[in-house]
């Protein structure tokens, strides 16, 4: 039997979605059902390695991240992998959780410092907000500062482009060039 490696194993599951996406999009229910099954399986091993102490929340993501594939597949840019494509899409919806968590616990014990939020909690999502801020601050300010106002703050892309002096076109740029670079820093982490 031939070895595979991970990049073999990558292929064969960028293929195999990528195929199941494509006969849906041309009408296909069925595959695109099969597709829709396969990427939860997909997406949950993904969110698992990442929530291992929020297993409750897995499957909300789960679900959100299907249905976010589902209603922006008209923006799956075809020559991309499709699998990149969904990573960004589970990414944004896992900074969400954070981001309402973190919300929510500001709101139910105020505090002074964002450090003694960090030093109180002792809990995975305090750690994976953490290891975001971390990353975060290795970023460019022109990349930080979009990724913050409208991915953790909820900033609309005007409030931020008012917020940093930029322009509505520099905070998409610098969102989509800042998402990517986490992307490769997680990446190479893993």
């Amino acid at each position: 039997m031939q070895r595979i490696d991970k990049d073999g194993r990558h292929r064969e599951t960028e293929e195999r979605l990528r195929a199941g996406f494509d006969r849906g999009l041309a009408g296909d229910g069925a595959a695109y059902q099969a597709f829709l099954q396969e990427l939860g399986g997909y997406l949950r091993a993904f969110l698992r390695k990442r929530l291992s102490g929020l297993p409750d929340d897995i499957e909300d993501l789960v679900q959100e991240t299907l249905i976010a594939v589902h209603s922006r597949r008209h923006t799956y840019d075809t020559g991309q992998p499709l699998t990149a494509w969904v990573h960004a899409i589970a990414r944004y919806k896992l900074v969400d959780l954070l981001r309402g968590r973190a919300a929510r616990d500001r709101v139910s014990e105020p505090f002074d410092e964002e450090s003694e939020l960090f030093a109180a909690v002792d809990s995975d999502a305090a750690l994976a907000k953490r290891d975001v801020t971390k990353l975060l601050d290795q970023l460019p300010e022109r990349q930080r500062l979009p990724i913050v106002y409208t991915k953790l703050e909820g900033l609309s892309v005007v409030e931020a482009a008012r917020a940093t002096g930029m322009s509505e076109s520099a905070v998409k740029v610098g969102v989509h060039r800042g998402m990517k670079a986490l992307a490769m820093m997680i990446k190479g982490t893993r």
